[in-house]
């Protein structure tokens, strides 16, 4: 794998998210990043995807259109492409505008995973395993994980998560929507057991 266009997505990634933790911890945001581009590689995707891992959340939350405009001309349309197919929201929270209420943008994101590509589903599967997997780590130390989220509900949480893997499982036959169906599964019957 030419290492060039990781190397530079890597890069912009760790400068954008420098300092910045994860949702009330003190693990850098740029961990989440390297893990997803890790299980990417896992995964067999290609430096584009890889590429596209470290960039995913670059959109979404460091300035909507007009940063995916520059991952493309930064970074090439393919590279801009995955990444726009994993951003729920292209507004630009940084100059303060709002995004839409949290159940209708994620009942889009799911719709729109029926019909993404291929080459963005490894992606964004690798972006919710990762994910799946650090809120399971955290309910089996017993932090009160779901008050981290804009939706604390956990039901709604694993609605969510629940819908994801069903698309996965459906579009996308690799080891990571099987381990995101493995994941989630454990989530239920970890908050099943906590009722």
């Amino acid at each position: 794998m030419p290492a060039v266009l990781v190397e530079r997505a890597f890069t912009k990634a760790a400068r954008q998210f420098a300092g910045e933790t994860r949702k009330e911890t003190d693990i850098p945001y740029l961990s989440h990043l390297m893990s997803v581009a890790a299980l990417v590689m896992e995964a067999g995707g290609d430096e584009v995807q890889v590429a596209a891992a470290f960039l995913h959340d670059s959109a979404e939350d460091k300035g909507g259109e007009a940063e995916l405009g520059r991952i493309e001309a930064e970074f090439g349309a393919e590279v801009a492409a995955i990444v726009r197919d994993l951003s729920d929201s292209l507004v630009d929270t940084t100059a303060g505008q709002t995004k839409e209420a949290w159940g209708l943008r994620k009942q889009r994101y799911i719709e729109h995973l029926r019909e993404a590509p291929e080459r963005s589903l490894v992606v964004a599967a690798a972006d919710k395993l990762h994910n799946a997997r650090c809120i399971l780590s955290d309910l089996r130390q017993h932090v009160d994980v779901w008050n981290r989220f804009n939706e604390n509900d956990p039901e709604r949480q694993l609605g969510y998560y629940r819908s994801l893997a069903a698309v996965f499982h459906e579009r996308l036959h690799s080891p990571l929507s099987d381990e995101l169906n493995r994941t989630v599964a454990e989530l239920e019957r970890l908050v099943g057991n906590d009722k």
